[in-house]
């Protein structure tokens, strides 16, 4: 089957699932209210992950691509799935949250996702044996948490994970790792499908049944397929792709650590919080950091085709901006938005 065909099943999908997914967040009660740190003003469904799920494995099966370590994403995935629900209708504690987590991550152990072995510049291939396993659980573990964090505003975790799943189709597509190139693209298809309900004004969430589906799939996925080239850039890869929320995501762990509060706690501090702080709408900051995480994509393609001196700039250039919002230096942004909002 085309790589086209299985972005269109898995959009179509998604656009006909996601009113599903509202009426059903709504019967079950895991609504979304205003309040706190929240910047929407009207109580929102939340569990449009189930439509993200059903539009990404139905494209999936469909392209015939399945085998046993497909099997193994299949009911990691699930399994995430669902504590995303329960975590949007009941509730769910942090810790008790973070050990379905390693739970989920370790069922892909058992379908041959390791990191046993990479290849360094200079030092050929090292063999990690047993340390690649728990490597493999701390990187799925990770990548879900960093889309988790990211989805703050209307858009912006969908918006990332659609442009990330593109790059990371590229890398597939040019190594060629067919099923994980499609498997990309079924992600990307499922994330803007979803997206036309969940830009700003979004008339539904994600949720965590979302975000942690989103951050597992890519997770595996790069296990299962980027990383089969064994090569020290199939791990930066997908680093530099999600560059923007990782960023973040580390500065809200020193910045809770610094005042001495549970890394799991909520704040203010976050970089769409900065931005909407600066004066930036929802709009505006949510398009800024859709560039922000382009640019970073592009840093992880220069590097990928040689052009080390391009990329390092483009790097440099992207932290720099990052810096600058999270350390509160923001009077530039707060100019700009005042002379657009004239």
């Amino acid at each position: 089957m085309s790589y086209l065909i299985t972005f269109a099943i898995a959009l179509a999908i998604a656009v006909i699932a996601t009113p599903f997914s509202i009426s059903l967040a709504k019967r079950l009660g895991a609504i979304d209210y205003p309040g706190g740190r929240r910047v929407h003003k009207q109580p929102i469904p939340r569990l449009g992950g189930v439509a993200i799920y059903l539009a990404f494995w139905l494209a999936a099966l469909a392209t015939r691509e399945w085998d046993d370590t497909l099997w193994g994403l299949f009911y990691g995935s699930t399994l995430i799935l669902l504590v995303g629900i329960w975590d949007d209708v009941k509730g769910m504690r942090p810790l008790t949250k973070l050990i379905w987590q390693v739970i989920a991550a370790s069922i892909l152990l058992f379908y041959g996702f390791s990191m046993d072995q990479i290849s360094l510049p200079f030092i050929g291939r090292i063999n990690l044996g047993t340390l690649g396993l728990g490597l493999a659980v701390f990187w799925v573990i990770g990548l879900v948490n960093t889309v988790n964090i990211s989805d703050g505003l209307d858009g912006l975790a969908a918006g990332i994970c659609f442009g990330t799943a593109l790059i990371l189709f590229w890398s597939a597509n040019r190594i060629h790792q067919v099923p994980a190139a499609h498997l990309t693209l079924a992600l990307a298809g499922a994330s803007l499908g979803f997206l036309f309900f969940n830009f700003h004004p979004a008339r539904v969430f994600m949720g965590d049944s979302g975000s942690m589906f989103l951050g597992y799939i890519i997770g595996g996925i790069s296990i299962a397929g980027l990383l089969k080239t064994a090569t020290v850039l199939g791990l930066v890869f997908p680093l530099l792709v999600l560059g923007m929320p990782l960023t973040d995501l580390t500065f809200a762990i020193i910045r809770r650590k610094l005042r001495g509060q549970p890394i799991s706690s909520a704040d203010r501090g976050h970089l769409h919080h900065r931005l909407l702080d600066a004066g930036l709408s929802q709009r505006q900051a949510v398009i800024l950091m859709y560039g922000i995480s382009a640019c970073f994509g592009l840093t992880a393609v220069l590097g990928a085709t040689g052009y080390w001196a391009g990329a390092l700039a483009l790097l440099v250039a992207d932290f720099s901006l990052l810096l600058t919002i999270l350390l509160r230096r923001t009077a530039l942004l707060t100019a700009l938005s005042r002379r657009q909002s004239k």
